[in-house]
């Protein structure tokens, strides 16, 4: 087998669990190979690079064996090699996200309680009584 579909080969390297879903990425244009924009059925053959862009990770991979069979990840990973620079990319991606800080830390104290509410609605009952920020009324 000198070639395979681009498809196939993305499943068979587990990239991606179902060749559909192969598919779909190839077609939204999230696969590249040889530095071009991949169509499902385009072929490759041991040597092409290929780009892949999942989520926010992007890898670049040489082909270096081909399957049409899927098999256990130790046999998919001898179907590829990554290169120098997208694993250095990787690393620091992880890393960033490692220290970056959780979304979720910034609500200090979500959102208020029933009793909290009603609090907060005796305190702003009064604030739409004046039609200006001044104090003093200039009607007295």
């Amino acid at each position: 087998m000198d070639k395979l579909r681009i498809d196939k080969w993305l499943w068979s390297a587990r990239f991606y669990k179902t060749r559909t879903l192969a598919a779909d990425e190839i077609g939204k244009g999230r696969v590249e190979v040889n530095g071009q924009e991949a169509k499902a059925a385009r072929e490759v053959k041991v040597g092409d690079t290929v780009r892949i862009r999942r989520d926010s990770i992007e890898r670049t991979v040489v082909v270096r064996g081909l399957s049409a069979l899927r098999g256990p990840a130790p046999v998919a990973q001898l179907l590829y090699e990554e290169t120098a620079e997208s694993v250095q990319a990787r690393e620091a991606a992880a890393a960033q996200r490692r220290l970056a800080p959780e979304p979720a830390t910034a609500i200090a104290h979500g959102r208020p309680t029933k009793r909290g509410r009603r609090e907060l609605d005796e305190a702003r009952h009064g604030w739409n009584d004046r039609w200006s920020a001044s104090v003093d009324d200039p009607r007295d």
